[in-house]
């Protein structure tokens, strides 16, 4: 039996289960729960940056958005109000639209 030790998503019990495969997890306080969202984050981060077609990388980008759909409701908010605290700091300091790369900077 393969052991995973990773948080994974709400349904995948279901999905294993219709395998016929049996399976063990177990409910995470917050603390852990924390932790291996922001070990999950990495992962899902991971297969983006590995993500070979356009295809890929936005399916890798919608587990990126799920993971931070999370991240906000730990943190008792929404993405919402993560969106708009991205448009004000966007405002303040804008986006990456430009491509701008900072070399240097003199003394």
């Amino acid at each position: 039996m393969p052991t995973y030790n990773k948080l994974v998503r709400d349904l995948i019990p279901e999905v294993i289960e219709r395998t016929g495969k049996s399976f063990n997890t177990r409910i995470l306080s917050q603390e852990e729960y924390l932790k291996e969202l922001k070990k999950k984050s990495y992962e899902e981060l991971e297969e983006y940056m590995s993500a070979e077609t356009n295809e890929e990388a936005l399916e890798e980008l919608a587990d990126v958005l799920e993971i931070l759909h999370a991240f906000a409701a730990v943190h008792g908010s929404s993405i919402h109000e993560v969106e708009e605290i991205r448009k004000k700091k966007a405002e303040k300091r804008g986006g990456f639209q430009e491509r701008i790369f900072l070399v240097d900077v003199e003394d």
